[in-house]
């Protein structure tokens, strides 16, 4: 019989959530306490399902953010007609993590666990593949993570604590 790991595993996730928010506030009444909307289908939903999904667990995990910073250069004044001017524009200032770095870093039963998040038809870069490739080496695992229900299959074969 085929068990459908796709709704086992959202429902898993709704239900901690749940489980959380009751913990955290245990004097609000649970049909006031708003349902966790998850939306695994684009990257930025299946990061913070994972995230979610393993601090519920007790685990640590964070998202890392490796894409720089756009910096406002403009400068307005008044010029001698009394009419506003601005001059300048905007910069993109590069950022300082690692090349390649994970998505997802995180601590599961003391181990390191590096994720990438790819979504529909994205794919590894070379410097994501040399990153991958630097932490298996360090001893650390690395995931990629499709879809939600492929990573919760992941960490129940790779964790069973």
């Amino acid at each position: 019989m085929q068990v459908n790991i796709k709704s086992n595993a959202m429902q898993h996730l709704q239900t901690m959530a749940m489980t959380y928010k009751q913990n955290k506030y245990p004097n609000v009444p649970n049909e006031w306490l708003p349902k966790t909307i998850y939306k695994p289908s684009t990257a930025n939903g299946l990061t913070k399902c994972i995230i979610d999904f393993l601090t519920f667990l007790g685990w640590q995990a964070e998202r890392i953010n490796n894409t720089g910073r756009h910096v406002d250069r403009r400068q307005t004044y008044i010029d001698v007609l009394g009419h506003s001017r601005t001059l300048g524009g905007f910069e993109w200032i590069k950022g300082t993590g690692t090349v390649g770095t994970a998505d997802i870093s995180a601590t599961i039963g003391g181990k390191s666990v590096k994720i990438e998040v790819k979504i529909k038809g994205d794919r590894q870069s070379e410097a994501q593949r040399q990153y991958q490739l630097m932490i298996e080496k360090a001893g650390g695992l690395y995931v990629i993570a499709k879809d939600f229900e492929s990573f919760y299959e992941w960490y129940y074969k790779n964790f069973q604590l």
